[in-house]
């Protein structure tokens, strides 16, 4: 696990690369769909964090020009292209106005960690810890690959994950195909039969983060500081460029408190053998 090259960000302690081993399981083949949380919000009537506060966090470029004049822009440093939005939730990834009636095999957004564990729980499944991620999303091509295919972002000019193309946050060439979200199994899978597990959207993991866990973990089956306040997210999202997160990578970090929801954040589920 970990990377130790010149690309990654010191603050998300990508390092040091150590060695882990892990107890078998399996993973989703892709994020978890809006048609299958769907099922899930059917079945047991729940009702996501987003819905409760009554807002969330939508990109400004997916906003429209009312909501532009309207909307409270997020005051971090290197999140100014955040907005909340009132209305806006899994079902109304951009708030209203906005649906998912032709985006139901799309993965769902707008999900926080808290809502993440009940899909979990519901479907007898889990979130993965983010070694386990990490080893999934390689593929199987051994250690020190950026990506699940290897080292280059466009193999043979090819277009292998959906992220951001053009001039970030101002301009998207879109040349991927994508604005936004891709249906979850866009783009071949890679060695272990998993979708988009790069791009697209950020995936929950299981555990707390530390950005200084990798130095304090334990060989077998890491599972994560034991507290915390944030919790892991990996993948990297549609969202990501070069020219500031290159986080669409199997060897980064990120992280986010766990009642945070936004409009390029998701989950897949993994089960025990």
């Amino acid at each position: 696990m970990g990377n130790e090259r010149d690309y990654g960000f010191a603050p998300d302690g990508e390092g040091p690369v150590h060695t882990v081993q892990l107890a078998p399981f399996w993973m989703d083949a892709q994020a978890v769909t809006n048609s299958q949380f769907n099922d899930f919000v059917n079945a047991t009537g729940y009702k996501t964090e987003s819905e409760k506060f009554g807002w969330s966090f939508v990109f400004i470029g997916h906003l429209t020009p009312n909501q532009l004049r309207t909307s409270v822009r997020a005051v971090v440093q290197g999140s100014e292209w955040w907005c909340r939005i009132d209305g806006a939730s899994w079902r109304h990834p951009e708030g209203p106005g906005s649906n998912i009636k032709k985006r139901w095999e799309h993965p769902v957004v707008q999900v926080s960690w808290h809502d993440a564990i009940a899909y979990a729980q519901w479907a007898g499944k889990r979130l993965p810890t983010e070694a386990e991620w990490e080893f999934a999303a390689r593929g199987g091509i051994g250690q020190g690959n950026r990506f699940p295919w290897g080292d280059e972002l466009e193999p043979d000019g090819k277009y292998r994950m959906n992220v951001w193309q053009g001039v970030f946050p101002t301009h998207n060439t879109e040349a991927d195909g994508f604005f936004g979200t891709a249906p979850a199994r866009s783009y071949p899978a890679n060695g272990y039969g998993l979708y988009c597990v790069t791009g697209n959207v950020w995936e929950w993991c299981w555990d707390f983060f530390g950005d200084d866990y990798y130095r304090l973990s334990p060989r077998d089956n890491p599972l994560g500081p034991d507290t915390g306040e944030r919790r892991v997210m990996r993948g990297g999202s549609y969202l990501c460029h070069a020219s500031y997160c290159n986080r669409y990578r199997v060897d980064a970090r990120s992280s986010n408190m766990p009642d945070s929801a936004t409009g390029n954040l998701g989950f897949r589920c993994v089960r025990d053998t």
